[in-house]
């Protein structure tokens, strides 16, 4: 089967189910408090009062209205044409039928407010009255007045704990969102102190490769400094030597001129070139030496 026509099947079914309990409702309402009924009447009735079987007659009454515009959604889409046209009469009866229903509530509805005031009428007299049934009316009332004061102390009494039960949760509503906001604020200071921890452990490392920079450059220096003394040692010495050459060499041109201590002078001027290296050129030396001397 079509689930369209399933699903209107389905409608049909439950708007009989709800015609028929919500007829049951209106008769209930109309034979509300007859006469006859009396106190034991109402008593019987408790369960069934008179607001009670209205608010039933109007659920039943909605839940038909619903029925009514779910199958006027589905007429259109079922398949065939006879039961588009079937579905639409069924619909117009409907609507006919919740009509007539609502005209019978009202109409039980003023049958009930007339049985009332009959029955009012009806125990107003039988209290008014005298003889042992009027007396035991009396006590029954004065027992339903007792028992109806306990019922609105426990009431009131339940109510106060409503109350205080309501503040209660209240107040731990407002705890709650303390504890919330409290827990926000923690988070926060620890994102920040993890923020700040990372900030001091990126410092130390900068401090740590400083430190090594700052003993590696003194490393650098020192040596430099070395290898710079050891330079300025060698052209020293060097330069000391050139020096000495050349007043070899002037006093043994002076001795020549003199003789024999000239000779002598030549000689251990000899000994002093023996001591150049062989590469070197010796009138540069000379020259150098010269300047120097200069």
């Amino acid at each position: 089967m079509d689930e369209v026509v399933e699903a209107a099947e389905k409608a049909k079914q439950e708007w009989e189910e709800a015609y028929a309990k919500t007829q049951i409702h209106i008769k209930s309402i109309e034979e509300y408090r007859k006469s006859g009924d009396g106190i034991e009447g109402a008593s019987s009735q408790e369960k069934n009062s008179l607001p009670r079987l209205n608010g039933l007659a109007q659920d039943g009454l909605a839940l038909l209205q619903s029925l009514e515009f779910k199958l006027d959604l589905l007429a259109p889409q079922l398949p065939a044409d006879d039961q588009v046209k079937s579905a639409q009469s069924l619909l117009e009866s409907w609507k006919k039928q919740s009509h007539s229903l609502r005209l019978s509530l009202r109409n039980a509805n003023l049958q009930a407010k007339a049985n009332l005031r009959k029955a009012a009428q009806d125990e107003r007299k039988l209290l008014l009255g005298g003889g042992e049934e009027s007396t035991a009316r009396r006590r029954n009332l004065q027992t339903k007045a007792g028992m109806t004061s306990a019922a609105e102390s426990i009431t009131e009494s339940l109510r106060r704990t409503r109350q205080l039960m309501v503040q209660e949760v209240e107040r731990s509503s407002n705890t709650l969102m303390t504890f919330d906001e409290s827990t926000g604020v923690l988070r926060k200071a620890e994102s920040e102190y993890k923020g700040h921890r990372s900030l001091l452990m990126r410092t130390r490392n900068l401090l740590s490769t400083m430190q090594r920079h700052d003993v590696i450059d003194r490393l650098v220096i020192a040596v430099g400094f070395f290898l710079f003394s050891c330079a300025v040692l060698y052209v020293v010495s060097k330069r000391i030597g050139l020096l000495r050459l050349q007043r070899t060499v002037t006093a043994a041109i002076k001795a020549g001129m003199a003789g024999k201590g000239g000779r002598e002078a030549v000689e251990e001027g000899i000994k002093n070139l023996a001591r150049i290296p062989q590469n070197a050129d010796p009138q540069g030396l000379l020259k150098h030496a010269m300047h120097d001397e200069l």
